[in-house]
């Protein structure tokens, strides 16, 4: 019995490490936007590591497509000078669902109902 819980244990943190094919492919997109915009505004990456605050190796990742924090994301659109650009883009409002539900109140939490 313990060997299976072992086992499941094991794909269960497999699965949760193992980045998605969708996801590996925006970072890697938006690595490569975010040293486009890096070169566009003449900058090197110690430069943009020195503005956001953060090491230089973490600028590297991001534009390399190995990912950081989000907040060291937002650390370098913002030394980049895109920050409101960014922030704008996941406004909910700002699509077309979201505009069509603006009027209605949004629930604390969603939870949905189990079967019985």
């Amino acid at each position: 019995m313990d060997s299976q819980i072992e086992i499941a244990s094991k794909e269960m943190s497999w699965v949760a490490t193992t980045t998605p094919a969708p996801v590996s492919r925006a970072l890697r997109e938006i690595g490569e936007d975010l040293s486009t915009w890096r070169k566009l505004r003449g900058l090197t990456a110690e430069e943009v590591a020195d503005r956001a605050g953060i090491a230089s190796k973490t600028v590297l990742r991001l534009e390399s497509g190995r990912g950081a924090t989000l907040e060291n994301l937002l650390r370098v659109t913002r030394a980049l000078g895109m920050l409101d650009a960014v922030a704008a883009a996941v406004d909910p409002y700002a699509t077309d669902v979201g505009r069509l539900r603006a009027d209605e109140s949004l629930p604390v939490r969603v939870r949905h109902r189990r079967p019985r």
